[in-house]
């Protein structure tokens, strides 16, 4: 099974999971700990940031962290991509890239939850794990 694989499996068996800001378990997540988890679970290893809140527009920090954890940027995201998408106009999110939609920490509904289709909110940029260990933060 390959590394991308192995993420979406980890991203779909944590659907229904609580909302949690800064949620590292399968007692609550946030999307910054959705993806930890799934990296982690896939083999890829994840610590993640500390010092982040719902509320936060700076892509450049993001990226920073995205590319310190050893992920790479991508044109293109394919399942078990990472995509940061802007879902307002100080607000970043990241979602887990499946076939047929994405996995991602839902606040509103507070869980985690697979939702079909493209993304509503606009991508960012596509981010995809290196084979080896990745660190967000």
């Amino acid at each position: 099974m390959s590394g991308a694989t192995r993420i979406v499996a980890a991203a779909r068996a944590m659907v229904g999971v609580p909302f949690r800001l800064h949620g590292r378990s399968d007692a609550g997540v946030d999307c910054v700990g959705l993806a930890v988890l799934a990296l982690g679970r896939a083999g890829q290893g994840a610590m993640a940031p500390v010092a982040y809140g719902l509320r936060s527009g700076d892509v450049g920090l993001a990226e920073r962290w995205l590319g310190a954890a050893g992920l790479v940027r991508v044109g293109e995201g394919a399942p078990g991509d990472l995509a940061l998408v802007r879902p307002g106009p100080l607000q970043l999110h990241l979602m887990i890239l499946v076939p047929g939609g994405f996995v991602h920490a839902h606040a509103g509904l507070r869980r985690v939850v697979e939702m079909p289709g493209v993304s509503p909110w606009p991508v960012v940029g596509w981010w995809r794990a290196d084979g080896g260990r990745a660190t967000i933060g």
